[in-house]
């Protein structure tokens, strides 16, 4: 019963890990949410093979004044 509490955990941190990773990299952050649910950890490294669109697609910000 533990194991599967501790498992759950473990899923659920990396659904928020490879969301925020998703989001930085511009990637659709709902899917790779279920993937860091259903596959937990082992879904990690495919985010980083994922094309990174943040910084292609956007100009960096200018402060303003």
């Amino acid at each position: 019963m533990t194991g599967m509490i501790i498992i759950s955990i473990i899923c659920i941190a990396c659904a928020f890990l490879l969301w925020h990773i998703a989001d930085r990299r511009g990637a659709n952050t709902r899917f790779w949410a279920i993937m860091g649910a259903v596959f937990g950890p082992f879904a990690i490294p495919f985010v980083f093979l994922t094309p990174n669109r943040s910084s292609q697609s956007t100009p960096p910000k200018k402060p303003l004044n």
